[in-house]
């Protein structure tokens, strides 16, 4: 198949040299979306249908074969030989039972070795009982426990119907997952992309895809699941990249306190009032000058123009470029009351006319979303002002900076603050909205977060992922109810994961003992894997030296190696792994056969995940937080990131919360 479009001749079929370059682009894409990945099976499953789909289901019909891949391939005749696993004759592979075959008599799996087929599993659908309860896969369980090296990859084998359910909901409705460690949350979300992207490619051509993460390093970890389905057009990013604007650099970093209070959704009413009143009411009469005439617009009449253009709630700048029209407009009237015959292009003059422009800029002058800010965070005055019966005094206190900044270069921004700069942005000019978007770790947002990520998708749908229990920001959402609402989408449709497939039982039993703490009333995750021997936890003596000694244990095993520890702790840890001869790679660094040891602060372990586990000092994790709730949160999130084994070792006492049975 690539090579049929590599051997593509264009040159005849062209209009011109742009069409050209446009339709060379095209070829170019989908040599890249055919590229063979030597270690990705182009099929993974077959179904054996009792009738051909979509034929009449007479005694006698004949049934159909077909081997469901990532992509569809096709003989050199046109004929499928592989059919895209998000096609709809692929869904019994996800979705039929014993209890509800689907028209499917067989479902068999293929397993493989570093892309060698190896094993095959059938599954008997058709004449089954349906009372007998499905045994698990083991195929399935095999390539759950794979070993772990590089970046994440597909799970479009292993899909199971719960997850299925989600992936293949609508473009037009948006979702938000609620799932626990290694219920597949992230997959299923980078899966619905796929599936999406597949069901309404053109639209989203068009309107355009965004992944959103919570750091780079995440990022990194999961870019290669789209590539591997063949899709590459699915643009990713973080909350800071979105709201960063050019001149604008994040230096600065902000107290909890202040950062709650800037992600506070009360700002985005300071900010409105803040833009509005730079709008003032004209007092003085407009005269225009055209040839020997001189019209006049009296003050309460361009006052009047003022308060409708306000009593739209339009944008600011929408209604600033609105303003001179409206003016030309009531010019336009009273020429046609003299007589004269005006058409559109002297209504665009006068809109240009000096003193038109002269007397918008007077009532309605331009404002540059950043300088406000700054207006904001370093004039007292001005914020109590625009503030007043929103933030209290104190918390206006913790708004402003201690030492003005001159300017906006010079300005120590913070994230937060470049969140409220696009905002106040957003309030001047509308924000470009994507077609769908997906929003991964969104426990951990802000309002004023949730409400950035909101503009982006006005128009379009959401996919929101997260888990309530691993929300580890002083400004960590309380419930998805009000997420939603912040960000836009309060119809949003909620599902929950409750079938945990990464996690060994045992590991998320024990991280289960914090829930009562972190998030009461949060169901647990139910693993399906049952490993024996998966959870170790030790005190120490000499605790570094025994946290290098079970790092080099655990590079005994096939697959990743995760070290993690509570930030400040990463300096002794690093020196102690290089003077005992590891190498370790930083978070974002992809694994390789040679380099499997990764070192982890813990601020940065959310969504990663690893086949062994050592973690470091579980109380010291928690106390570097700034409170116990956030602390222990923290520690859920660190240690339920293992798939084959968690070793925890400590000096001091482990938190309460865990150590109690």
């Amino acid at each position: 198949m690539r090579e049929d479009v590599e051997a593509l001749d264009i040159r005849d079929v062209t209009a011109n040299w742009v069409n050209a370059i446009v339709l060379q682009a095209q070829i170019d894409d989908r040599i890249k979306a055919l590229a063979d990945l030597s270690h990705t099976p182009l099929f993974f499953g077959r179904l054996d249908y009792l009738h051909a789909p979509g034929a009449e289901l007479a005694e006698g019909a004949d049934g159909e074969q077909f081997y469901i891949g990532r992509r569809h391939v096709h003989d050199a005749g046109g004929d499928p030989m592989v059919i895209d696993w998000r096609a709809p004759v692929s869904q019994p592979f996800y979705r039929a039972s014993k209890a509800d075959p689907q028209d499917v008599s067989l479902r068999r799996r293929f397993g493989y070795t570093g892309g060698e087929l190896t094993a095959y599993e059938d599954e008997p659908l058709a004449d089954a009982d349906p009372s007998e309860s499905a045994a698990v896969s083991k195929l399935l369980q095999q390539e759950i426990e794979r070993p772990r090296v590089g970046p994440m990859r597909d799970i479009v084998a292993t899909i199971q119907p719960e997850q299925d359910e989600i992936v293949r909901s609508g473009l037009s409705g948006s979702v938000c997952v609620q799932g626990g460690p290694g219920t597949g949350k992230t997959a299923v979300g980078l899966h619905r992309v796929a599936y999406l992207l597949y069901a309404h490619r053109e639209r989203l051509a068009r309107t355009g895809t965004l992944v959103i993460g919570p750091n780079r390093s995440f990022l990194h970890y999961i870019e290669q699941v789209l590539p591997a389905l063949g899709e590459l057009e699915v643009k990713q990013a973080t909350v800071d990249d979105l709201v960063a604007r050019e001149g604008l650099e994040v230096r600065g970093a902000d107290a909890a306190d202040t950062a709650v209070v800037k992600g506070d959704a009360r700002m985005a009413e300071v900010l409105r009032r803040a833009v509005r009143s730079h709008v003032t009411a004209p007092t003085e009469p407009l005269m225009v000058v055209r040839g020997s005439r001189r019209w006049r617009v009296p003050a309460y009449e361009l006052e009047e123009i003022v308060a409708e253009l306000q009593a739209r709630d339009i944008r600011y700048g929408a209604a600033r470029d609105a303003l001179p029209q409206r003016i030309s407009h009531a010019i336009l009237v009273r020429m046609e009351q003299a007589g004269e015959a005006p058409d559109d292009r002297v209504q665009d003059a006068v809109a240009r006319n000096a003193a038109v422009k002269a007397a918008v800029k007077a009532v309605w002058p331009q404002v540059d979303p950043a300088k406000l800010v700054l207006r904001l965070l370093s004039d007292p005055e001005f914020l109590a002002l625009h503030a007043e019966g929103v933030l209290t005094a104190d918390e206006q206190k913790l708004l402003l900076w201690p030492k003005p900044f001159r300017s906006v270069k010079s300005a120590k921004w913070s994230a937060a603050d470049l969140v409220l700069v696009d905002e106040a942005a957003d309030l001047v000019e509308r924000t470009h909205s994507l077609g769908h978007v997906v929003l991964d770790e969104a426990q951990d947002l802000s309002p004023m977060q949730y409400r950035a990520v909101g503009r982006r998708c006005t128009t379009g749908s959401a996919t929101v992922l997260g888990d309530l229990a691993q929300g580890t920001t002083p400004w960590a959402t309380r419930s998805w109810d009000e997420a939603l609402s912040h960000l836009g989408k309060p119809e949003a449709v909620l599902e929950e994961l409750t079938a945990g497939f990464r996690v060994p039982r045992e590991v998320i039993a024990y991280a289960s003992r914090l829930l009562p703490a972190i998030s009461p009333g949060l169901a647990p995750v139910s693993s399906v894997r049952e490993t024996p021997g998966s959870l170790v936890v030790t005190p120490a003596t000499d605790l570094t030296a025994e946290v290098v000694s079970a790092c080099r244990d655990s590079l005994a095993y096939e697959g990743s190696i995760g070290l993690i520890a509570a930030d400040a702790r990463i300096p002794v840890l690093a020196q102690a792994l290089l003077e005992a001869g590891l190498a370790y790679l930083s978070p974002g660094e992809e694994t390789t056969a040679q380099s499997r040891l990764t070192l982890v602060p813990a601020s940065l372990a959310k969504g990663l995940e690893y086949d062994y586990v050592v973690l470091d000092e579980p109380a010291a994790i928690v106390d570097g937080e700034p409170d116990e709730r956030t602390g222990l949160r923290r520690l859920y999130v660190c240690l339920t990131r293992a798939v084959s084994g968690l070793t925890a070792l400590h000096s001091a006492p482990l938190p309460a919360a865990l150590a109690a049975s």
